[in-house]
């Protein structure tokens, strides 16, 4: 889990170092292609602090959440419609979901770690 988030920094102190800028065209796309990674990687440490983690399904499910992302903004730009705002809607509340099963997840851990130590005493 660590190493997941050690290479996030990186690449977050990485992209703000760069002066790369991406075409007007294509914003909706970087939108929601970044949304869907974000839903896989909260996802990711959800299933890793459930001890479900599997890194085929990670990586498929990265894969396939970006690549349908873009698929919908493409159609959607075709056919002249915000089609994008589905996937918006939906990765959202996705990564949402996720983050507040991942803070219960770590309240009851933290909370069983204090009463350990308390009995301790």
């Amino acid at each position: 889990m660590w190493l997941t988030l050690i290479f996030l920094i990186i690449g977050i102190v990485l992209g703000l170092l760069t002066d790369f800028r991406i075409p007007e065209i294509y914003e909706n796309y970087l939108s929601i292609a970044v949304l869907a990674a974000f839903d896989t990687l909260i996802g990711g440490i959800r299933s890793h602090l459930e001890h479900k983690f599997d890194e085929k399904v990670f990586v498929t499910g990265f894969f396939a959440n970006v690549s349908l992302a873009a698929l919908l903004a493409f159609v959607g730009v075709q056919l002249g419609i915000d089609l994008y705002l589905a996937a918006v809607f939906a990765f959202g509340v996705r990564l949402f979901n996720n983050i507040a099963l991942i803070r219960r997840h770590l309240l009851v851990k933290l909370e069983n770690n204090t009463r350990q130590k308390k009995s301790k005493i």
